[in-house]
């Protein structure tokens, strides 16, 4: 739908002529909260701010919901999502837009519509459809309706579960089989994919980008063994769209988040928040190098 975001960005990216370009990417998530930090809106404005965007959230669904899982859910009417998304493209320009929890048909073709008429440079979707644990997030009704949006995208990120529904093809067994898969899905569709070979059983884990014209850029990392995982799904699209959003490269922005998140991942731990499957902690690259930093400032001194 929106143009290749390999192309580089017009010089003069201001709402208003005469500006100068803003200094950050400017980048709406459109999902649902989690009150503890760790997923849909909240991960997104941190992981969009630590790849270097400006985050907005458009809230979808108010999740109650800690690190043992979701306790309830309330989805406002579609009228006040369409009502938050008009106030935001109304006045302010957007480098990219991430999707993540639609929750709802009727959710699901408001975003869609919003959309069509407002086509932003860069739409990156997290098609919240299957659950780590396998279970189905989605009726029917409304994992159809997310089947055609994702059509409408730059590039899609589902872990291997929503892959297999994406493509209607049995769960890959191995990456090789889902590579296969979102080859012949971004070729059919011209939508790129992000194959996650996370909640496989290797060892080594990749991020490979999958575009339509059968290129491949594949981005190595290390299983962290811990329990901190809570949103990572959330937080690599997110930040993806923010560093495709400022114009960088598929493969260049894959690589940046991926090196970011394992970090992230490694660290998450330490935050002791909750005691089930915890967050993943977003800023800890940026303390690091700030800590650097000043470490360095100290020994020039």
């Amino acid at each position: 739908m929106s143009s290749d975001p390999c192309t580089p960005l017009p010089s003069d990216r201001a709402a208003v002529p005469g500006r100068p370009a803003p200094s950050a990417p400017r980048v709406l998530s459109i999902a649902g909260t989690d009150p503890t930090g760790g997923a849909g809106t909240a991960a997104d404005l941190k992981s969009i701010t630590a790849a270097g965007g400006y985050g907005m959230a458009a809230v979808t669904a108010v999740v109650a919901q800690n690190t043992h899982g979701v306790r309830d859910i309330h989805v406002p009417p579609a009228a006040v999502l369409t009502a938050q998304l008009e106030a935001v493209s109304d006045d302010v320009v957007l480098e990219a837009v991430k999707t993540g929890m639609l929750a709802t048909a009727e959710i699901i073709r408001a975003v869609e519509s919003w959309v069509l008429a407002h086509p932003p440079r860069v739409l990156v979707v997290d098609p919240v459809m299957v659950a780590t644990s396998g279970d189905r997030l989605l009726e029917a009704e409304a994992e159809q309706a997310m089947l055609r949006f994702c059509r409408l995208a730059s590039v899609v990120t589902p872990n291997i579960d929503e892959l297999a529904v994406l493509t209607c093809a049995p769960r890959a067994a191995g990456e090789q089989e889902a590579l296969a898969q979102a080859a012949e899905w971004s070729a059919a569709t011209g939508v790129a994919v992000v194959v996650k070979t996370g909640h496989l059983e290797d060892r080594e884990v990749t991020n490979t980008w999958v575009g339509p014209d059968g290129t491949r850029h594949a981005v190595p990392s290390t299983r962290v063994d811990t329990t901190s995982t809570h949103g990572t799904g959330c937080s690599l699209a997110a930040a993806l769209a923010t560093r495709l959003g400022a114009g960088e490269a598929p493969a260049e922005a894959l690589a940046w988040v991926t090196d970011w998140l394992h970090e992230a991942i490694v660290h998450g731990t330490a935050l002791q928040v909750g005691g089930g499957h915890g967050p993943v902690d977003h800023a800890h690259r940026a303390r690091r190098l700030a800590g650097e930093h000043l470490t360095l400032a100290a020994a020039a001194r």
